[in-house]
């Protein structure tokens, strides 16, 4: 939906305390959330009419957050 922010803190706003956690202490951890960020912050660009695109590449661009998010998931949740 257009304007929502899912960044992680907004996504999981339980786990705030283990995202920081990680972020400072597992490499890997911290690639995928900046890499979930930037992802993040183009797909909002698009969807504000800032960067334009087609609907298909913004569609695979969402999935792709959804797998990073996933994956990101997965590691909050160890």
């Amino acid at each position: 939906m257009l304007g929502e922010k899912h960044d992680l803190i907004h996504e999981f706003p339980e786990h705030r305390e283990r995202i920081h956690e990680l972020k400072v202490h597992n490499h890997h951890f911290s690639r995928l959330f900046d890499e979930y960020h930037e992802l993040e912050h183009r797909i909002r660009r698009i969807e504000n009419d800032v960067e334009p695109t087609t609907d298909e590449y913004l569609e695979t661009l969402k999935k792709k957050r959804l797998l990073l998010k996933d994956q990101l998931y997965g590691m909050l949740s160890v």
